[in-house]
């Protein structure tokens, strides 16, 4: 596997670190490795002046905020040269949560979080099946997820 040489084993280490808890702070984190706090804000500055850190999220429970039905749907489209027009449409759609340019039976596959299984069928009827160059649809209902987790790359860079 290639490696980015432009990141070190400190940068790897604070990484790591955010990605159990990226509300540790930095000073807490520049005791572990162990770096100065200045240090680890300038590697963060730096990594995402590289585009490798690209923000921070939350990880929300949706079904305790009353959205319930995880699920995922494989889109087919008329001609994958409206694949960019098509992905604009669906970003407007916020019950989407994210979505993937894909190979295989979908042009498209996305994940969607809803309330129920009506606000489900309005989310497919009113919204996505309306987006002009869908040709149809298919849905996939989640029963649980089990474990959503980050990559783990530290062993890539000896660590």
């Amino acid at each position: 596997m290639e490696r980015n040489l432009e990141i070190d084993e400190i940068d790897v280490k604070i990484l790591t670190e955010l990605l159990k808890d990226a509300k540790t702070p930095y000073t807490e984190i520049a005791e572990r490795i162990p770096v100065s706090g200045g240090t680890v804000h300038v590697r963060m500055k730096k990594m995402e002046k590289m585009g490798i850190v690209k923000g921070a999220t939350l990880d929300i429970d949706f079904g305790r905020l009353g959205y319930d039905i995880t699920a995922f749907l494989g889109i087919f489209l008329e001609k994958s040269s409206l694949y960019e027009q098509v992905s604009q449409e669906l970003a407007k759609i916020p019950e989407i949560l994210n979505l993937h340019y894909t190979t295989g039976d979908w042009s498209i596959f996305v994940r969607i979080a809803c309330k129920d299984t009506k606000h489900l069928r309005e989310v497919l009827h009113d919204k996505i099946q309306k987006v002009a160059g869908i040709s149809r649809t298919e849905t996939f209902i989640s029963l649980e997820e089990k474990f959503n987790r980050p990559i783990s790359f530290a062993n890539d860079y000896g660590i």
